[in-house]
């Protein structure tokens, strides 16, 4: 159902894939950005990059599990960061890669940005995702 190719001709990336392929007539899941607000839209994790990204990909996971899917299934990410230093950029990413998202790996992008939507916001995930039949 899904096939995830690292291009030979291209250089190798660390822990994603360059592109994913799903067969025409798989359902998939477009997800809105998942945000490190908890249940009561509180902010998790205030100046802490880490557990924002960890509140953030547990949201992804509830988002995921109401239309069906999860996190194994994730085809593709952009993940957010607000910060201009790379080493913000990778504390975040060993998060995304330790929750066992796209097992695969899945293709993603990570960017720094200047600002997100909420007060205090450091990250956000925004996901594609295959929506399996009953019992894949």
């Amino acid at each position: 159902m899904i096939r995830r190719v690292t291009v030979p001709g291209l250089f190798p990336p660390p822990a994603y894939s360059h592109a994913s392929v799903v067969e025409a007539g798989t359902r998939l899941a477009f997800l809105a950005g998942a945000v490190p607000l908890d249940e009561r839209g509180e902010l998790v994790g205030p100046g802490d990059p880490v557990r924002q990204a960890a509140q953030v990909i547990a949201n992804l996971r509830e988002q995921l599990g109401a239309v069906g899917s999860g996190l194994e299934h994730v085809l593709a990410t952009e993940v957010y960061v607000v910060s201009d230093r790379p080493a913000v950029l990778s504390s975040v990413w060993e998060v995304v890669e330790a929750s066992g998202l796209g097992k695969g790996p899945h293709s993603s992008t990570l960017l720094g940005v200047a600002c997100l939507g909420y007060t205090g916001q450091l990250v956000e995930i925004t996901a594609t995702a295959v929506v399996p039949e009953a019992g894949e």
